[in-house]
């Protein structure tokens, strides 16, 4: 997979003065076979998953899930958007093996491919991380959350996470890093270097992908804990909630498919800029096509980690429809009137206590978180 030899001089653009094409890559077919039908697979597999979130989110009637819908489609949509853009281009190359240096002599092709790379790479982990959040907001500031979280704010909060990742993808072309044609020539990607401005957005693009995978865990871990002693607690048959369940879990695998797909190669490149050694071509795509892997897998987790799923597999458990805030029935039914403005914790003594009705499970309000 050596580049073959060319005059390298001042007329060279900047993508193809380390590695230049053509390459002497051995091709065969298996290649595009293989590209192609993962890509097909996971093209598919993000369209039911967005057929699947549809209906759901129009049969919600709870707030904080419709929260969470929102936060799964954008996942969805990226996934889907990423699989397409950069699948294309790989599947296009090992079917005609088309010259970049024909077909982008100004390295505008090759440069938008690997602005695709590093947006459609780092948006999945900062939507983990900012649905973990939401969920730690939900669960454990149940109050606060159904009262100030409007579902504008949420879908604001999905396109800051494109708009960062499309800042860092950017980046390069300003001068902080630069994109460069990769072995074996099917895309191009940032320069892993441990030298000057390639350094900087190395270490960037690692640290916030890593910055995100350890929010997650930290926030995902807490919000577990405050799950399983609501659930498990006193009077635990009227504290499960299948909602938080359904979302919790949910997150849950996200996070683990997420960081096992992407914590190999964030710590390939940081290691690799960080001891000053040679990229190992072999390694960097055996990471990137494990990355990949988080597209395809993202969307199974929404197609079967439902509750309608879920049910079918343990259905021995108290499946209620109910949210977290039904643990404070005095505050739902506040909420209800739209008269007060504070909580009141069912547990206490006193007149109200006896005099408030219990809601039940299956007739939760539409307003809980």
């Amino acid at each position: 997979m050596n580049a073959s030899v060319l005059p390298l001089n001042n007329t060279t653009p900047l993508c193809y003065s380390i590695n230049r094409p053509p390459f002497n890559y051995n091709h065969t077919i298996a290649s595009a076979h293989f590209s192609a039908v993962f890509g097909a697979l996971g093209l598919i597999s993000n369209l039911i998953a967005f057929v699947v979130l549809l209906k759901s989110f129009q049969q919600t009637h709870s707030r904080s899930r419709s929260f969470f819908l929102i936060f799964l489609g954008g996942l969805v949509v990226t996934d889907f958007m990423g699989l397409l853009v950069t699948g294309s281009i790989v599947v296009s190359f090992h079917v005609t093996r088309f010259n970049w240096r024909e077909i982008d002599p100004n390295c505008h092709f090759c440069n938008f491919m690997g602005m695709s790379m590093v947006f459609y790479g780092l948006c999945p982990l900062l939507l983990s991380a900012s649905m973990a959040l939401e969920r730690f907001i939900g669960i454990n500031h149940p109050f606060a959350h159904s009262t100030s979280m409007p579902k504008r704010r949420t879908i604001s909060m999905v396109l800051m996470v494109w708009f960062i990742a499309g800042c860092i993808a950017l980046l390069p072309l300003t001068g902080l890093g630069s994109y460069h044609i990769q072995m074996p020539g099917s895309w191009c990607f940032f320069n892993i270097s441990s030298k000057g401005n390639d350094l900087v957005f190395s270490l960037l693009f690692s640290l916030v992908g890593l910055s995100s995978i350890t929010m997650s865990f930290l926030l995902n871990t807490v919000s577990v804990v405050t799950l399983i002693k609501v659930c498990c607690g006193q009077d635990s048959n009227q504290r499960r909630r299948d909602y938080e369940v359904e979302m919790m879990v949910q997150l849950i695998l996200i996070m683990v498919i997420g960081s096992a797909s992407w914590c190999p190669l964030l710590v390939f490149i940081a290691q690799t800029v960080l001891s000053g050694a040679n990229v190992k071509v072999e390694y960097l795509l055996l990471w990137i096509r494990l990355a990949t892997w988080n597209q395809i897998l993202d969307p199974w987790v929404y197609i079967l980690f439902r509750r309608a799923v879920l049910k079918r597999i343990y259905p021995r458990f108290n499946w209620s429809r109910g949210s977290i805030m039904t643990l404070y029935p005095s505050l739902s039914d506040t909420i209800r009137r739209e008269g007060v403005s504070r909580p009141c914790h069912h547990k206490s003594s006193g007149p109200h206590n006896q005099t408030t009705p219990q809601l039940q499970p299956n007739h939760a309000h539409p307003v809980a978180s």
